[in-house]
């Protein structure tokens, strides 16, 4: 790219796609702005575990520098892949070869991921707690940003929607929101896994175990320093906890446990470990998913990446991973580019079909797994992938 003077990007969204993108910028001179709503970095809990693809996620890390650092911190033995029945019986495990690291998908947590972005860029780069309340165009393609605090703004050349589900900047694109996909995550944990609670985390195994039947599922992952992160999944109504007579905002877990006890009725005791065991409290999670496909006219001056573009189930397994290419993508194209909005342009085109292609079949994937007949197809998927 060679513009004079040098453009105004901002990026909204500290998450791996936005910083992807603003460490490729940054390698190669261009300067980008990340704001923020989150008052530092530590302000919230970054979420579970993720496998970085090769094509995608670990392709982005490449671009960035990154991927020996990556390589250093993930877990390669969390690729290990379980089905277990209702009934406790362990019906699927796939586990990795003991190999390179840099085959197949390693898993790093969310958190150690953004870290690791985060402190590859020059200081100052991220600007915490910007919440972006409104994008003011300008007539002539550029935008003027308003945040919350103070009634501050910055003006921009290019603003980048990286800013999640409810995306602010989406707005200026499409009128497309979120819908509820019908399935809701419960989020608990356990701490100490291995020594505190031994029989689940030998069934929770080094990765990733799921048990799924009949619209209800857990899903357990291993996250680093011996927590187990876990999800009790319902394919219910968004409302199902008020409906309950249930306050998740409170801390009575123990009415959490005895209304999720009750949707189980029958499971397996070493299954129901995953609601009596636990000890981190409960957070209700209903899963949201832009709808299908999700395109918007080419608008000088404002594009989106990662779930402000294309927020899907977590059963593609893509969404991170997506940001990430993303990320890179667009840095790619500014750099290479003559001018921002041929940049723009050359991104979305290449976005839209590949995103239109997974969030399909991440709709597909939680329809299959939260259905009638769950167990069987999840088990052929799964023998068929393995």
């Amino acid at each position: 790219m060679n513009t004079t003077p040098a453009p105004r990007i901002a990026i909204i969204g500290a998450g791996p796609g936005g910083l992807t993108c603003a460490r490729i910028l940054q390698e190669h001179g261009v300067t980008a702005t990340v704001h923020d709503a989150d008052a530092s970095r530590t302000a919230r809990d970054q979420g579970g575990t993720l496998d970085m693809h090769p094509e995608s996620g670990q392709h982005a890390l490449r671009a960035a520098g990154l991927l020996d650092e990556f390589l250093a911190a993930a877990r390669p033995e969390g690729q290990q892949m379980r089905l277990v029945g209702r009934d406790g019986r362990i019906l699927f495990d796939a586990v990795p070869p003991e190999a390179d690291t840099t085959e197949g998908n390693p898993e790093i947590d969310r958190g150690q991921l953004r870290d690791l972005l985060l402190d590859s860029l020059k200081p100052g780069t991220v600007r915490w707690g910007h919440k972006l309340t409104r994008v003011e165009p300008l007539g002539d393609g550029t935008h003027r940003l308003h945040f919350a605090d103070d009634d501050t703004f910055a003006d921009a050349d290019l603003v980048i929607g990286a800013d999640g589900a409810w995306s602010q900047v989406r707005r200026l694109l499409s009128g497309a929101t979120p819908v509820y996909t019908g399935v809701t995550f419960v989020e608990t944990g356990l701490s100490d896994a291995d020594r505190r609670h031994p029989h689940l985390a030998e069934l929770t195994g080094a990765g990733t175990m799921m048990a799924l039947d009949n619209n209800l599922g857990f899903v357990a992952q291993r996250n680093s320093g011996g927590h187990i992160r876990i999800y009790v999944g319902m394919r219910t109504d968004e409302n199902w906890h008020r409906q309950a007579g249930l306050d998740l905002t409170d801390t009575d877990t123990a009415a959490v446990r005895e209304a999720l006890l009750k949707e189980f009725t029958g499971w397996s005791p070493a299954l129901l470990g995953f609601i009596t065991g636990t000890d981190t409290g409960f957070t209700n999670r209903p899963l949201y998913a832009l709808p299908v496909p999700h395109t918007w006219p080419h608008t000088p001056g404002v594009t989106l990446l990662g779930d402000a573009a294309h927020l899907m189930s977590p059963f593609s397994g893509m969404g991170a991973n997506l940001a990430m290419l993303d990320g890179a993508d667009l840095a790619q194209a500014i750099i290479d580019s003559p001018s921002i909005d041929q940049a723009v342009t050359a991104y979305e085109k290449a976005l839209m079909p590949r995103s239109i292609e997974a969030a399909e079949g991440a709709a597909e994937g939680i329809d299959g797994a939260f259905a009638p007949d769950s167990a069987e197809q999840t088990l052929a998927h799964m023998t068929q992938r393995h």
